[in-house]
């Protein structure tokens, strides 16, 4: 039996930057991960570039049933805390937009960074080590294919169910129902969306085509590009709305976010112009688009011919241009998974669950989930802090 006081499963990014800050204070770290390569997300992300935080950070870019649970680690562990520790291991990065921050180089500093702040206090790594049964009896004990191991504090940073294919498993939730806490549903998140047939007959020549709008879905609105793809919807706008999107709901698209639609489309038709409506529109969206939406609109005509009527309707298909998704794409694209453990259990200064003592929950696998943008790795940073200091 390997014995230690803090187990950590999960070696990506909360799961290091847990095992980095409790065993700096002296506690005996061991962490332990399925596969044979550690933050392979965290590799992945930002297109390799890793967009480890954004300087935007704020409780309001979550989503979870209690939005008032993340203020606490967020506040305790800032952007500009990790911004400093990337400065302290010579990071070079900047900012891309939005607040978002990317290294210059390889994800893999931010990987390097946490490797070594985890050997400073000397946490030690068991890879390619599956779990086989968690218990608490005195202490927790976990079963292993590497053995058996026993802690005084055990914290769970396994992420959720996103990109199965570099490993991600249901681990997590599984442990947290052993220990009978509550798990809100997990869906897909940041993800692209899949249309009904009759919509992608509709728009299958639109593939590739991109479009600066304002996407609106359940109250939540994002100023960002919307992309058509063979099976539907992507962009960045389109994931940001996938966080809040359930279901049945419809997509609220403006598809000319700069203008008033209707003051333009009569001020056109009262200078007399000659041109085909199509041939407007392609001065403001990209021309394949305009021919489809006047075809959908039967308006392939001059604006001149159009009514007023007509004008207030093609305006109200610009600023609120209305489809409902099918589904997301699934968790094999998806960035993130929403839902999780369910926050009611867990206490907000330091992720322990209030009904079992020493047992923590961190990072993606809680039911806090973060815009697009680097927020996700900023809630890592903190919930893994809160975390580190209390184990």
């Amino acid at each position: 039996m390997k014995d230690f006081d803090v187990l950590v499963i999960g070696a990506g990014a909360a799961g290091m930057f847990c095992a980095a800050q409790s065993s700096q204070r002296g506690r005996r770290v061991a962490l332990l991960d399925h596969s044979t390569r550690i933050g392979r997300k965290i590799l992945i992300s930002g297109g390799g570039r890793c967009n480890f935080t954004n300087l935007g950070t704020e409780p309001s870019s979550f989503v979870s049933n209690n939005p008032h649970f993340c203020k606490s680690a967020l506040k305790r562990f800032t952007p500009d805390d990790f911004i400093q520790l990337v400065k302290k291991h010579h990071i070079a990065f900047h900012e891309k937009k939005l607040g978002q921050l990317f290294c210059d180089g390889s994800a893999q500093h931010i990987v390097d960074l946490l490797l070594t702040e985890c050997q400073k206090g000397s946490a030690k790594f068991f890879l390619g080590c599956t779990i086989i049964s968690v218990e608490k009896k005195d202490r927790f004990v976990i079963h292993t294919t590497s053995g058996a191991f026993q802690a005084e504090s055990l914290v769970i940073a396994t992420g959720g169910l996103s990109i199965p294919q570099i490993g991600a498993t249901g681990l997590g939730y599984d442990v947290a129902r052993t220990f009978k806490l509550k798990v809100v549903a997990t869906a897909p998140a940041l993800d692209g969306f899949v249309l009904n047939n009759r919509d992608l007959r509709c728009f299958s020549d639109l593939s590739g085509v991109s479009i600066d709008s304002i996407l609106s879905c359940n109250n939540a609105s994002f100023r960002e590009n919307i992309l058509f793809t063979h099976t539907g919807l992507s962009g960045p706008a389109s994931l940001q709305g996938s966080l809040h999107w359930r279901s049945g709901c419809p997509l609220e698209i403006n598809l000319l976010p700069d203008i008033n639609a209707l003051d333009w489309l009569k001020k056109l038709k009262a200078q007399g112009t000659k041109l085909d409506l199509k041939n407007l529109l392609a001065e403001k969206l990209p021309r394949r688009f305009a021919e489809k939406f006047c075809e959908l609109q039967n308006a392939e005509t001059k604006i001149a011919s159009l009514s007023d009527k007509d004008l207030e309707q093609l305006a109200n298909s610009l600023a609120c241009w209305r489809i409902i998704p099918t589904r997301t794409v699934g968790y094999q694209k998806a960035e993130v998974t929403r839902g999780g453990v369910d926050t009611d259990e867990l206490s907000s200064k330091t992720m322990e669950a209030k009904s079992v003592k020493g047992l923590f929950f961190i990072g993606e696998v809680v039911d806090v989930t973060g815009q697009l943008g680097g927020y996700n790795f900023q809630w890592a940073w903190a919930s893994a802090f809160a975390a580190g200091q209390a184990v």
